[in-house]
């Protein structure tokens, strides 16, 4: 079988604030969110376009029609594309946006697709099919929260996608899941992903976590992680103490002093 997208390699380096390095033979290419990049060798060019290049063929209005799925859901027009124009290897390297987990996965091995939340995708070689798909059902649309738009990853080759926090993988084999709707990752095709209430009207009131789960089920992987971003700044804000928030016990008395002043 002929291999669509770039074959790249790859080192993920560090622990809580990661990043990928990516290898690229000669006119090899991969495409990025905007501002992802960390560093780049030379060689190596990047241009802002309209879609991520994997239907080179496709017209204008196509790749139009693209950047306008990307734009309702959120997310910029225009996606980043490295390309080595040199005549020997060179790296680029991206970083993950917040604390958290880079898994790197190759679409190869898991039936040619991964679907993800919107927020979480960073990086993938050239030929990857990087499309927002809207979950249909009402329920999900109405209060899914994070998870109500998901982006699909199709291809052929090597994807990078960000947890926040500690990474978790799961394997279903035809049982069911339920998580808060901020914690998912992404999940290969066989779950089918869907929205219940969270318990009764007590728990959805005072239990603290949410009032809608997301429920998958199926056969498949699914990734998981332990603090999305929005939960991650909603704590920061909340313990600000230039927003009402308190001290943790932090801190010198000349910190204090300072903050009184200020």
């Amino acid at each position: 079988m002929i291999r669509k997208c770039h074959e790249v390699d790859y080192e993920i380096i560090g622990t809580s604030m990661q990043l990928v390095e990516i290898e690229l033979d000669p006119n090899e290419a991969v495409v990025a969110e905007a501002g992802a990049m960390t560093y780049l060798e030379e060689d190596i060019s990047f241009e802002a376009k309209m879609g991520d290049g994997s239907e080179p063929e496709s017209g204008f209005f196509g790749k139009l029609w693209g950047a306008g799925k990307r734009a309702i859901s959120g997310e910029g027009i225009f996606m980043t594309h490295f390309t080595n124009e040199g005549h020997q290897k060179r790296k680029v390297a991206f970083s993950a946006p917040f604390p958290g987990t880079i898994l790197a996965i190759d679409l190869a091995e898991h039936q040619g697709e991964l679907i993800c939340q919107k927020d979480s995708f960073l990086a993938a070689a050239l030929g990857t099919q990087v499309t927002m798909t809207f979950n249909k059902r009402l329920g999900v649309g109405f209060f899914g929260g994070e998870g109500f738009i998901l982006q699909s990853l199709k291809g052929d080759g090597m994807v990078f996608v960000h947890a926040g926090g500690t990474l978790i993988k799961k394997e279903l084999r035809g049982e069911t899941l339920r998580v808060d709707t901020g914690c998912l990752v992404g999940f290969t095709p066989g779950i089918d992903y869907d929205i219940e209430r969270a318990g009764s009207l007590k728990s959805m009131v005072f239990g603290g976590e949410g009032l809608f789960l997301a429920t998958l089920q199926g056969h498949g992987t699914v990734w998981l992680q332990s603090l999305p971003f929005s939960r991650m700044a909603d704590r920061i804000i909340a313990h600000a103490p230039s927003s009402g928030g308190k001290d943790q016990g932090e801190g010198s008395v000349l910190g204090g002093i300072g903050r009184m002043i200020n």
